[in-house]
């Protein structure tokens, strides 16, 4: 389900307040401050559920996000939002720590608390908001953590988590693996703020209990290397090839198989869509990871039953409108 606000078929009057009502919604109530009220405001919002937390993506002319503490005595909903700044700097006052987020970096808020967040000019900002109470963390070590964040080693996964969230939403929340996706966001989350919270006893028992979540990210995240592999995983969570394998085994899982698999997947998206349809095969095959055009073919037509060229040839051509054919009839 997906709720979405695009100003640009509205209006110029009428965008102030669509703005604000959609932001109600989307986010925690504030107050929408626009840097140039008079000028040319436009935004596009959306909302995407996933599960139990949902995506939010903003584009708009320079805003102001002002929630007081006021607003903030009148929620009862705890929830932090993770935030990936896509266009322009984002800025951030919260609990006392100001910071400023440049494109491609993370940014931590607690919306249930008083917060000042703007941009200037145009700028972008894609979200994953999550209930408090999912996290299973205390909700002083989460506030403390939020100010922390690229102290985890898990940022940068994590950044690149969110970023992935926010680019392919619509893909991601109708796939039927979104309630997969949704767990694994969470315990992703948590694992962060615990370690960037640096709490011992919280951090240990989060990096344990996310390791295989960890796991699986790291690996979706570098697919496209070709010199993935077993050992490359095991180096990157400082763990033995013998211990991966155990954790893998124990979760009834083959990572060389779900390496492949899941390239394999990747491959066959972009095979069938319309904005790859100019690439070569062998282009898509390598940005997947295969180094070798025909093993590619070779696995590609073991999983779907025909080559790459073919399945694509296939697609293109039930896309291809149905012109009439005058009647023989006809005079």
């Amino acid at each position: 389900m997906a709720f979405i606000l695009d100003t640009g078929a509205l209006p110029a009057a009428d965008r102030v307040e669509a703005v604000h009502t959609a932001m109600m919604y989307a986010s925690a109530p504030c107050h929408v401050i626009h840097e140039d009220p008079d000028g040319p405001i436009h935004a596009r919002m959306e909302v995407w559920d996933l599960g139990d937390t949902n995506i939010f993506t903003c584009r708009s002319s320079g805003l102001r996000l002002l929630r007081t503490a006021r607003l903030a005595r009148q929620d009862a909903m705890p929830v932090i939002s993770l935030a990936v700044q896509q266009q322009g700097y984002g800025r951030l006052d919260q609990y006392g720590r100001q910071e400023i987020t440049p494109p491609g970096e993370l940014l931590g808020v607690d919306l249930s608390g008083a917060y000042d967040y703007s941009w200037s000019s145009d700028g972008a900002a894609g979200c994953v908001q999550i209930p408090l109470d999912r996290l299973d963390l205390p909700a002083d070590s989460v506030r403390q953590a939020l100010g922390r964040l690229r102290a985890s080693p898990l940022h940068r996964l994590v950044t690149a988590h969110v970023a992935t969230l926010s680019r392919d939403r619509a893909r991601i929340t109708a796939d039927p693996t979104a309630p997969a996706v949704a767990a694994t966001t969470v315990d992703l989350v948590r694992a962060l703020l615990a370690s960037a919270a640096r709490t011992e006893r919280h951090t240990r028992q989060a990096m344990a209990e996310t390791l295989l979540t960890r796991i699986r990210a790291y690996t979706r995240q570098n697919l496209a290397d070709p010199e993935l592999s077993p050992a490359m995983v095991a180096a990157a969570h400082n763990i033995s090839l013998r211990q991966l394998y155990k954790i893998c085994s124990g979760a009834g899982l083959s990572l060389e198989q779900w390496i492949i698999s899941e390239r394999l997947r990747g491959a066959r998206h972009d095979l069938l869509s319309p904005g790859h349809r100019h690439r070569p095969v062998g282009a898509i095959a390598r940005s997947w990871g295969f180094r070798d055009p025909t093993h590619f073919t070779r696995r590609f037509k073991a999983r779907y039953g025909e080559t790459p060229s073919r399945l694509r040839q296939a697609s293109q051509d039930a896309r291809l409108p149905v012109t009439s054919v005058p009647s023989a009839d006809r005079g």
